[in-house]
């Protein structure tokens, strides 16, 4: 009899699109995969720490029963911290998992990768409390408090590496499944896939050379609520200046571009390009990838959708691998 593939996981920062790593750890379980090594930035080091210490299916069914609502309770906003959400609440029940847990300790080696702000450097964590490590990976800057640690003002491990492929390199594997949550779209234009710089002239174009092409790429950005409030407004004749409406502010943008909203899309933009040159330089076997539309960061109350389109894409980009089947 064969003996089983052993694989070294990455699992990819991206926030609730996170969710997909549970659907793609349970796919390659039921192919019979062993998961030898599993390394997280972010989201991923949470899913990839509680696999670790065997307290997935616990925190999945948490989180397939949560509702929007139960999301913004969690969520411990603050006005004078240094991340505008505490999610003090969230760590509770990532406490209550994970307590007591060494990473020295765990069933298969385990990376948390963070950042260090200050020295402007990754830190791997492969030794000591687990929860800590991961409560430093997933604090996203400007979102969620910095972590303090032995002098380090440590941040979310995707500033650094997106995809940490690199800490699995010296795992006894066959070979190595990564997972990137900042795929283009899925139904993404030709234009909108080109890396190259765009080139364009400052002068001012017609509305309807422009408005499809912003449409496409804002459905990103904005809830369906403020998407037909940008839309209802395109549509309508230009104004002279200073007759802003209701969708509008003072300065001319639209009322549903949030201050968070272009912080978290500016991280992901610059998380994508250092993606492409991480993977570059560590490329793994299978690279799965989960399209950024998929859902908002923030949208933590779809877990259910996100495990099931992770198994989706796992199961077709390992039967493209050939690696299992």
């Amino acid at each position: 009899m064969d003996e089983p593939a052993r694989v070294a996981l990455a699992l990819g920062s991206g926030g609730a699109r996170g969710y997909a790593h549970i659907g793609v750890i349970q796919v390659l379980e039921e192919r019979g995969v062993e998961i030898v090594a599993v390394a997280g930035s972010s989201m991923g080091a949470l899913v990839g720490a509680l696999y670790a210490a065997e307290k997935l299916e616990p925190y999945t069914e948490w989180v397939t029963q949560l509702t929007e609502l139960q999301v913004l309770r969690l969520m411990d906003i603050s006005f004078t911290a240094p991340g505008i959400i505490r999610a003090d609440k969230l760590f509770a029940r990532m406490h209550d998992l994970l307590a007591g847990v060494l990473i020295e300790d765990l069933r298969m080696p385990y990376t948390a990768v963070a950042t260090d702000l200050l020295a402007r450097r990754a830190v791997w964590f492969q030794r000591g409390p687990a929860e800590t490590a991961v409560r430093a990976s997933i604090a996203m800057p400007g979102v969620f408090t910095p972590l303090m640690l032995n002098g380090r003002v440590l941040v979310d491990g995707g500033l650094m590496d997106p995809v940490p492929v690199a800490p699995t390199a010296a795992a006894q594997a066959d070979f190595t499944v990564a997972v990137d949550l900042g795929g283009e779209r899925a139904e993404a234009p030709a234009e909108d896939t080109d890396a190259s710089p765009a080139r364009e002239s400052t002068e001012e174009r017609p509305m309807e050379e422009w408005v499809d092409r912003f449409r496409r790429r804002a459905s990103n950005l904005f809830d369906q609520e403020a998407m037909r409030s940008l839309l209802s407004r395109l549509r309508v004749a230009p104004r002279h200046d200073g007759d802003a409406t209701d969708d509008e502010d003072r300065d001319g943008y639209p009322s549903g571009l949030r201050a968070f909203d272009v912080m978290n899309q500016s991280l992901e933009a610059m998380q994508s390009v250092l993606t492409r040159y991480r993977l570059a330089g560590n490329p793994a076997d299978v690279l799965i990838t989960i399209p950024k539309d998929a859902c908002r960061s923030f949208d933590f109350h779809r877990a259910a959708e996100m495990i099931a389109l992770g198994r989706t894409i796992a199961a077709e980009a390992l039967d493209r691998s050939g690696q299992v089947r």
